[in-house]
C-alpha cells in the first residue's frame, strides 16, 4: 500500500496553501516563471514551504504546478523541465525534514497545460501526454510520496493526465482534483457529479475532489453533492474567497478563522483531505489544522485516550486496566441525582434561570445582590457565562462559587472550550465540583478575532462535543488518559444548541454528537422566531432526547434589537420584531415593547420546552423577573 493510502487510513490529511499567493507576497511579479525561481531563488521557495510544515501540515507540495515542458515553453525554458523539478523536489524534501517528532510527506504537484485537447481545440493528445509523462518520471524520481493532479477544469485532460502519470510511476498515489465554479460546472459546462463518476471510475486514482476557483461555501456545497458518488477519499483545497480588486491588486478576503471554520465542516461532511489553494497563506492553515486536529480529538474520544503503560503495557496490564475503567464508569449517578436543577430536569418539572455575567473588575457585591433577588423570586438557577464573545472578565468559576457559598442558589457554570488546554480543563472540572459546584454548560467559544483582544491565543484542543465526553467520563471515574479515580463526579452535563443556525443540518449532526457524548440537558442561543425553535426540535426528536431550555433575551431598545441582530453570532431576529422595536420612541416604550416580545416567546413555545433560560439585560434582573411574570413592570429599575 503506497503512503498515502496508509496515512488515509489513520487520519484527515492537512495540506499547505498557496505557494504563487506567498510568492506574489514576497515581492515576486505576476509575469515572473514562478516554477524556475526552484533555482533561481531556491531559498524563498523553501522559506515558504517550511512556514507550512510548521503550520503543522501533512503533506507539502512540490513548486510545480507549472513545470510541463508545455507551460514552460512560454518561458523558453522547455528544456530546463528536468532541472527544475529536480529542484523542487529537492526543496520540499529539505523542507519536510524540519518537522519534529512526525513524518511530512511531498506531493509532486502538477496542473494542466493551458491548452485545449479535443473536442474543444486541436492540440495533440498525444503531446500532452508526453508532456506529463515526462514531468511524473522526473518527479516520481526524485522521491515524491504522491501526486496531486490540480486546478484541471477539462475532464479529458484530466484523465489523460492520470493515465500518464499511472504509466510514468505505476506503484505512486494520485489524487485527482477539479476546479468548478459556483454553479458546479467546469469552465467546459461540464457537472460535477458526472465528472467525478468519471475520475472514480480509475483504479489509478487514490483520492479525488476539488481545489482553487471558489471559496468555502461554495466548496462545501459542493463536497456534500459528491460524497454520495464515490467511496474514494475526497479533497478539498478552496481558494480563501473570490479575490477583489483593491487598488489594482487582487486580494482574497476569507480570514484564517474563516476558512478553519469552513474546515470544520469538510471534516463533519466526509473530506479527508484538507487544505488551501489561491490566498491561502501559512496563517490559514495553521488555523486549520488547529480547528480540524480538535475534532479529531473529540471523535476519537476526547483527548485521544490512551490506557496507563501506553503501547508498552502487557497484555494482563491492559485487562486490569480495562476491568477498573469498567468498574468505574458503573459509578455514575442519574441526573436527578446530580443537584436540584438536575432532580427537575429529571422530573420534567419547568425550569427557570437568569444569566448573570461577571464583572470586568473583581467586585462581586453587585452580582451577588442580584443572585439573592433571583432567589427570593424562586428562579432554579444563575447561569453565569465564560467570556461571552470573547471578552475577558472575573473567572467564572470563582464567580459561581462565590455564588453558590453566599446564596441559596444553584450556579450554572459555562465552560468553554477557547482559553485553557485538556489538562486545565480538566483541572477547572475537578476542582469545580470539589467545591460544591453542580452545573455545567459547555460551549466551544467565539474565537478571540470577535472579541476585545483580536491578537490572543485560542487553544481549542477541545470543542463542546469532545469536552462534553470528558466530563461524561469524569463523572464515571476516568480522566483523560483513562485512569480511574475515586469517588467520581456528579456533575450535570449541559450543552448550547443554535435552532437558527445558517448550516441548520449540521447543527443537527452536531447536537446529535453531544448527546451521544453525554449530554443531559441544552440550553438554545436566544429565540425569537418560534416557528425555528419548533422545527429544529421536531428535527432532533424532541422531548425524545434531552430537554432543552429556550434561550430568551428581552430586547431594551431598537438600538440593542440591532445589536442582537447584526452582531452577535448565531443569533437571528426576524424583520417584523425589529419594525416592532424600530416604533418605540422612549426608553420605557423600548423596555416594554421587549418584555412583551419576550412573553409572547414563552408562550409560543412553553409546551415544546423544559423551561426557559431569560438574560438580564445590561445586568438588570428585574427586567428577566419581569419577562418571567414574577413581577410587574412598575417594579423594574430604572439602570
Amino acid at each position: 500500500m503506497n503512503k498515502l493510502a496508509e496515512r488515509l487510513q489513520e487520519r484527515v490529511l492537512l495540506g499547505d496553501g498557496a505557494m504563487g499567493t506567498m510568492l506574489y507576497e514576497a515581492g515576486v511579479f505576476l509575469n515572473t516563471c514562478f516554477d524556475e525561481l526552484n533555482l533561481t531563488r531556491p531559498e524563498l521557495v523553501r522559506h515558504i514551504h517550511e512556514a507550512y510544515v510548521r503550520a503543522g501540515v501533512d503533506f507539502i507540495e512540490t513548486n510545480t504546478f507549472g513545470a510541463s515542458a508545455a507551460k514552460l515553453a512560454a518561458y523558453g525554458l522547455a528544456d530546463q523541465v528536468g532541472p527544475i523539478n529536480e529542484a523542487a523536489a529537492a526543496l520540499a524534501r529539505q523542507a519536510a525534514g524540519q518537522a519534529v517528532g512526525r513524518t511530512v510527506l511531498v506531493a509532486g504537484a502538477m496542473g494542466p497545460l493551458g491548452v485545449a485537447l479535443p473536442p474543444y481545440g486541436q492540440y495533440d493528445p498525444q503531446v500532452a501526454h508526453d508532456a506529463f509523462g515526462q514531468q511524473a518520471r522526473i518527479l516520481s524520481q526524485a522521491g515524491v510520496d504522491f501526486f496531486l493532479l490540480e486546478t484541471f477544469s477539462q475532464v479529458e485532460e484530466l484523465l489523460l493526465a492520470i493515465e500518464a502519470v499511472h504509466q510514468a510511476a505505476p506503484e505512486a498515489a494520485i489524487v485527482a482534483q477539479l476546479t468548478t465554479d459556483q454553479h458546479q460546472e467546469t469552465l467546459y459546462g461540464e457537472r460535477l457529479d458526472q465528472a467525478i463518476q468519471r475520475l472514480a471510475e480509475r483504479e489509478a486514482v487514490t483520492a479525488l475532489g476539488l481545489n482553487c476557483s471558489v471559496g468555502p461555501s461554495a466548496m462545501l456545497r459542493s463536497l456534500e453533492l459528491i460524497r454520495p458518488l464515490t467511496d474514494k477519499p475526497i479533497s478539498v483545497q478552496p481558494n480563501a474567497g473570490l479575490p477583489r480588486q483593491v487598488e489594482g491588486r487582487k486580494l482574497y478576503m476569507c480570514t484564517p478563522e474563516y476558512m478553519a471554520e469552513y474546515a470544520k465542516r469538510f471534516f463533519e461532511k466526509g473530506a479527508r483531505i484538507i487544505g488551501g489553494c489561491c490566498g491561502t497563506s501559512p496563517d490559514h492553515i495553521r488555523q486549520i489544522v488547529k480547528a480540524v486536529r480538535s475534532l479529531e480529538r473529540a471523535q476519537a474520544g476526547g483527548a485521544g485516550r490512551v490506557t496507563a503503560g501506553a503501547v508498552r503495557a502487557a497484555p494482563a496490564e491492559t485487562a486490569a486496566i480495562q476491568v477498573a475503567q469498567e468498574a468505574a464508569q458503573q459509578a455514575a449517578a442519574p441526573l436527578a441525582e446530580k443537584s436540584r436543577f438536575g432532580a427537575k430536569l429529571a422530573a420534567g418539572q419547568p425550569v427557570s434561570t437568569i444569566e448573570l455575567t461577571p464583572p470586568r473588575g473583581f467586585d462581586l457585591a453587585g452580582v451577588l445582590e442580584k443572585a439573592r433577588l433571583c432567589a427570593r423570586y424562586g428562579i432554579d438557577a444563575i447561569n453565569i457565562p465564560d467570556g461571552p464573545r470573547a471578552s475577558s472578565r472575573l473567572s467564572p468559576l470563582v464567580t459561581a462559587l462565590k455564588i453558590r457559598q453566599e446564596v441559596d442558589i444553584e450556579p450554572i457554570l459555562h465552560v468553554c472550550c477557547r482559553d485553557r488546554n485538556l489538562i486545565g480543563l480538566q483541572s477547572d472540572m475537578l476542582g469545580a465540583y470539589a467545591t460544591g459546584l453542580r452545573n455545567v454548560l459547555i460551549i466551544t467559544g467565539d474565537p478571540p478575532k470577535l472579541g476585545e483582544y483580536p491578537d490572543a491565543t485560542a487553544v481549542f484542543d477541545l470543542d463542546s462535543i469532545g469536552l462534553t465526553r470528558v466530563v461524561r467520563d469524569l463523572n464515571r471515574g476516568l480522566d483523560i488518559a483513562g485512569n480511574p479515580f475515586a469517588p467520581p463526579l456528579g456533575l450535570t452535563i449541559g450543552v448550547g444548541a443554535n435552532p437558527v443556525a445558517l448550516d441548520i443540518q449540521r447543527e443537527i449532526d452536531r447536537f446529535a454528537g453531544k448527546v451521544a457524548a453525554g449530554a443531559e440537558y441544552a440550553i438554545t442561543q436566544p429565540v425569537f422566531d418560534p416557528g425555528m425553535l419548533e422545527a429544529f426540535l421536531d428535527q432532533i426528536g424532541s422531548p425524545r432526547a434531552i430537554p432543552i431550555v429556550a434561550g430568551i433575551w428581552p430586547f431594551t431598545s431598537y438600538k440593542n434589537a440591532e445589536f442582537m441582530a447584526n452582531e452577535v453570532p448565531g443569533v437571528v431576529v426576524p424583520e417584523p420584531l425589529l419594525e416592532r422595536m424600530r416604533h418605540t420612541r422612549t426608553r420605557a416604550e423600548g423596555r416594554r415593547q421587549g418584555i412583551e416580545i419576550a412573553r409572547e416567546m414563552i408562550e409560543a413555545v412553553r409546551d415544546r420546552v423544559a423551561g426557559f433560560a431569560v438574560s438580564a439585560p445590561f445586568g438588570n434582573v428585574r427586567i428577566a423577573l419581569a419577562v418571567l411574570g414574577l413581577i410587574d413592570e412598575k417594579e423594574i429599575d430604572e439602570c
